[in-house]
């Protein structure tokens, strides 16, 4: 009983350490575009057979 005098305030401050975290990460724009980053990664190398097909590739 007494652990809980010890573990009930440690987790409440990881609690709102990972509150805060959470709102810094909003308010920088973390989650502003969710999408371009999973779609870069998927088209990657479309883009640059594109690239390449229009003779703006690398030599």
């Amino acid at each position: 009983m007494d652990s809980l005098y010890f573990l009930i305030p440690i987790a409440m401050l990881f609690v709102a350490l990972a509150v805060k975290l959470f709102f810094w990460a909003v308010n920088n724009g973390q989650y502003d575009d969710l999408d371009t980053e999973g779609r870069r990664i998927l088209f990657e190398d479309d883009a640059r057979d594109q690239s390449a097909a229009d003779g703006d590739g690398e030599r």
